[in-house]
């Protein structure tokens, strides 16, 4: 790929999505952006291959005391995985694992309520679904949201990122069905590196652009 920076995350989307070209026009396709960040990027996929976009969030489940490590994550579509061998290693009780859930419950369900406008989420099952992420350093919530998402029985997973470190690339090809990263230079270090403006994208403009391509999904 010629490109060794993006302007902004738009312009990502628009260098990922000719890689993405045999999913255009496809009935079973679905766009599912990690909020926030990847949101303007998928919008671009979205739009050029005339595929619905929605968001697809997850929040990671932080051990009580030691939230550095993750016991697990919940996401969209009710889902929760949870990770037993960190669960026993740090002897953290059912009692305890069910509060952080509810508590990162809630805040997935503010998130949705903010972004979807109250409106249901997409249907997963039998679903070819491109997950987008502005960029992948350690790739651990795209991996959350893979799991997740596989409860919700997908046809098919497709992770797709402008930039990710090399080896994270590689390891989500055993966990997807197919990773397509635009550029994967090293060394990597960091996603805002590769970016010329890496503002935080805002809860608005989430808002604005999901808007936008609800009104311009194709129709059934």
């Amino acid at each position: 790929m010629p490109i060794d920076v993006f302007r902004d995350r738009r312009h990502a989307g628009q260098v990922l999505a000719p890689s993405l070209g045999g999913y255009a026009r496809r009935p079973d396709v679905l766009v599912l952006a990690l909020p926030r960040g990847g949101v303007p990027v998928a919008f671009e996929v979205a739009q050029a291959l005339f595929a619905p976009l929605d968001v697809f969030i997850v929040r990671k489940l932080g051990a009580p005391g030691h939230e550095e490590y993750a016991i697990g994550a919940v996401a969209s579509g009710g889902v929760r995985v949870l990770n037993p061998n960190v669960i026993n290693m740090l002897g953290i009780d059912e009692t305890a694992v069910e509060a952080v859930t509810a508590a990162e419950q809630a805040e997935l369900t503010r998130c949705e309520t903010l972004y979807r406008e109250n409106l249901p989420p997409p249907t997963i099952k039998g679903q070819s679904v491109i997950l987008v992420d502005d960029g992948l350093a350690t790739g651990a919530t795209m991996l959350a949201a893979i799991k997740a998402l596989k409860a919700q029985q997908p046809a098919r997973i497709v992770v797709a990122v402008p930039t990710a470190a090399p080896d994270v690339c590689e390891q989500l090809r055993h966990e997807a069905d197919e990773v397509v990263c635009a550029t994967t230079p090293e060394p990597f270090r960091a996603v805002g590196r590769w970016y010329e403006d890496f503002a935080q994208t805002s809860d608005e403009e989430v808002r604005e652009l999901l808007a936008v391509a609800r009104r311009n999904a194709p129709k059934d």
